[in-house]
């Protein structure tokens, strides 16, 4: 044979060379030969971490091979290889099937060998897995995808910015990688991966549990108090974010490079571990939006639930983005399309609140209760004006009004940014059902002064909150121009009426000439009027202290400065003449009385007084100065 086989009469080449009948057998022992060499040698490394061969050792077989002896993991995953070639081999070229138990045999005690390891470094290092160490170093947790497993599990080299922690998640997740590629490949990753998740899985819920999402059904939803109901959604407020963002994302990061093998596995996988949690996480703002017992004071719950959805809507949909989590986003939607009907419902309801309101108007002519609520509920929905605008977008209003447009919003100049006109419309709506209710309410004064000192205060205090906050962006300046406008129209409709006796009282022409008994009839009718309109004014109120000085300030520049020229021309006159009881007012005694109102009192000490219970008509020494009553 080896003669024959190294004739000269054969070709050079072995690829052309005429095999005879008696060369295949010996090749073919040759090879069975090399490849029984391999799977022993397989076979050695791999029974030495036998978990239940009595020749190993009683260490090796509760040592962690992948933590403690790194290059036996090394050769250890090595002969897993080798062994699968073997197998390979003598399937297709060798009939030894004596030769083909042997190697099963040996990959059965390996693949149980790495199920024990994947559980130790899964159970063991939970704290190097948790989703925020994985989240946050995202761009530095996948190692290379190379097929040399030295490269997967014994690289260390990364940021040196990384923490202690970072670095051992990378080693722990390179550990696990190389042991799913393995098993996969060998055929056993259905047993792989219900290691993984039962692990994961029980990792998920149990952070869940810990930030309070709990599993609900709506029945139980419904049954709940409010006070409880609201604990429960601020807990979910609490944790959603770190759900979705820290938890499910770190998550994805892990099975993604732990079975980066098998885009199948991988999928399968975080669909385990992952789908029904998140479907609690974002079933409960459905359920919440359907409860019964929805008020107007819940609306800023729905809309919180809202924006949590809306705000993380970019990650749900990139977390969960295999097609087994199509019924994950389905349920985020749903939850969003019900809390965005839930608060339109709630909108209505306002407006109808507003509109129905019976309340009658306090004495005194100050800030009505349905002014302040409702400009605190406007103030708060402006806060959400991102959620409402999403909400209200194709809501259209309750009522058409006639009114143009332009009195509802005016145009924010360079606000790339700005807020669908559709919030500006939809709160200046608001705001006008809330002026015209105002406006019904000022008429059951009987004062028509006093209407218009009502109707003054409450749209000052619709403008500072206005002013104050978020509204001042959505309404515009040109909205509030205007209604600062109608508040100097309020309060000018105000001191003509309810100081005309008095103003008109006052000369046109300081320099006309009057005779001594024409000036103290003057007088007379002059301390009648302003004692009049004192004592009618001294329990109305301008709660807001800057409008307050600024009606004082007006008053006393058309009252007093009139009256101190008149008092200076015609005072030593008429005490001359005998007739000094009739000059009661010094100027600056009428700048004190004026001080002394608009702060809901009543009459001072000393005018009350001075009054007494009947006539104003009674002498005020000019000497006499009114407390401010502050």
């Amino acid at each position: 044979m080896r003669t024959g086989h190294f004739s000269p009469s054969q070709p050079s080449s072995p690829l052309h060379s005429s095999t005879t009948s008696n060369d295949s057998p010996s090749r073919q022992t040759f090879s069975q030969t090399l490849m029984e060499d391999t799977i022993n040698d397989a076979g050695a490394i791999i029974k030495k971490w036998d978990l239940d061969a009595s020749s190993s050792t009683s260490y090796n077989r509760v040592a962690n091979l992948f933590r403690d002896y790194r290059e036996e993991a090394l050769k250890f995953l090595d002969a897993i290889t080798n062994l699968q070639h073997g197998m390979h081999f003598v399937i297709k070229e060798c009939s030894s099937s004596e030769l083909l138990v042997q190697a099963q045999n040996l990959m059965q005690i390996a693949m149980k060998r790495l199920q024990k390891e994947m559980y130790t470094i899964l159970s063991g290092n939970r704290y190097f897995l948790d989703s925020e160490t994985l989240s946050r170093q995202s761009m530095r947790s996948s190692v290379s995808d190379d097929d040399d497993h030295d490269d997967e599990i014994t690289n260390t080299e990364v940021s040196p910015r990384a923490s202690e922690v970072e670095i051992v998640s990378e080693l722990v997740m390179a550990n696990l990688k190389a042991i799913a590629d393995c098993m996969i490949g060998a055929g056993y990753g259905k047993e792989c991966v219900k290691i993984y998740n039962l692990n994961r899985k029980s990792v998920i819920d149990e952070t869940l549990y810990y930030l309070g999402v709990e599993k609900l059904t709506s029945s139980q939803i419904q049954k709940m108090d409010w006070e409880l109901l609201e604990k429960k959604t601020k807990n979910w407020l609490g944790a959603v974010k770190i759900a979705v963002s820290t938890l499910f994302h770190g998550e994805k990061i892990l099975c993604d490079h732990v079975f980066s093998a098998s885009d199948a596995i991988r999928e399968t996988c975080f669909a385990e571990i992952s789908r029904e949690s998140a479907l609690t996480l974002l079933t409960f703002p459905e359920m919440v939006a359907k409860y019964k017992k929805l008020s107007l004071e819940k609306m800023f719950t729905v809309l919180d639930l809202y924006n949590s959805i809306s705000e993380l809507w970019d990650e749900i949909e990139l977390i969960f983005s295999f097609t087994s989590f199509d019924i994950v986003k389905s349920q985020a939607m749903a939850s969003l399309v019900k809390l965005g009907e839930a608060a339109r419902l709630m909108l209505s309801e306002f407006e109808s609140a507003i509109q129905k309101d019976t309340s009658k108007a306090k004495a005194g002519g100050g800030v009505h209760p349905l002014t302040r609520y409702v400009m605190n509920y406007l103030v708060f929905l402006g806060d959400y004006s991102g959620a409402f605008a999403e909400i209200i977008g194709d809501f259209p209003l309750s009522v058409q009004s006639p009114l143009p447009e332009s009195y509802f919003m005016s145009p924010i100049p360079d606000e790339d940014d700005s807020p669908s006109s559709a919030v500006s419309v939809r709160l200046a709506w608001l705001v006008l059902v809330l002026l015209c209710k105002l406006d019904g309410k000022a008429q059951l004064y009987k004062d028509v002064s006093l209407s218009y000192l009502f109707l003054a205060n409450n749209l000052n205090y619709v403008v500072s909150k206005v002013k104050k906050s978020n509204l001042k962006f959505l309404l515009g300046s040109d909205w509030l121009s205007k209604h600062e406008m109608k508040i100097r129209q309020y309060i000018s409709n105000y001191e003509r009426m309810g100081w005309n006796k008095v103003l008109t009282l006052l000369p046109e022409n300081a320099t006309e000439e009057m005779s001594l008994p024409e000036a103290s009839e003057w007088f007379f009718k002059f301390n009648s009027g302003f004692e009049e309109a004192y004592r009618v004014q001294s329990s109305w109120v301008i709660p807001d202290p800057k409008l307050r000085d600024e009606v004082k300030i007006s008053l006393s520049r058309k009252i007093v400065s009139g009256y101190r020229i008149f008092y200076e021309k015609y005072r030593e006159s008429l005490r001359s003449g005998g007739v000094k009881s009739v000059v009661r007012f010094a100027p600056d005694d009428l700048q004190n009385y004026l001080s002394d109102l608009f702060y809901g009192t009543g009459l001072s000490e000393q005018a009350r007084t001075a009054y007494g219970s009947a006539s104003p008509s009674v002498s005020i020494s000019t000497s006499s100065s009114p407390s401010h009553g502050r």
